[in-house]
């Protein structure tokens, strides 16, 4: 059975993802590019597999992970789209900050 079609998730999804402290670390630990394993991700952490994969989840709902099967394994890599997505939505939302706070200096100044 195949996947349905997912709608890309926005930059709340990925913003939601990324504030939990243990997700950001899977992520920087998979941000070298390489896959690896739930195993491999949980070794030399307090936490479970389980939990490993529950955090996994969030972040492939994300669209920041990938899960690749290589034969009965999982492997999950970093997927940077949704990262470079979010920092371009606050780069338009800080130039129009910035817009607005010129015009709010202009308005005072003169």
């Amino acid at each position: 059975m195949s996947k349905p079609d997912l709608v890309a998730p926005g930059p709340a999804e990925v913003f939601a993802a990324l504030g939990d402290p243990t997700r950001l670390s899977l992520l920087a630990k998979l941000s070298d590019g390489e896959t690896r394993s739930i195993a491999k991700l949980s070794a030399d952490t307090k936490l479970t597999r389980q939990a490993v994969t529950k955090h996994l989840h969030v972040l492939e709902r994300a669209g920041l992970v990938e899960n690749i099967r290589i034969g009965r394994e999982s492997r999950f890599g970093y997927k940077p789209e949704p990262i470079a997505e979010a920092k371009s939505y606050l780069d338009r939302v800080s130039a129009q900050w910035d817009e607005a706070l010129g015009r709010l200096r202009a308005f005072v100044e003169g």
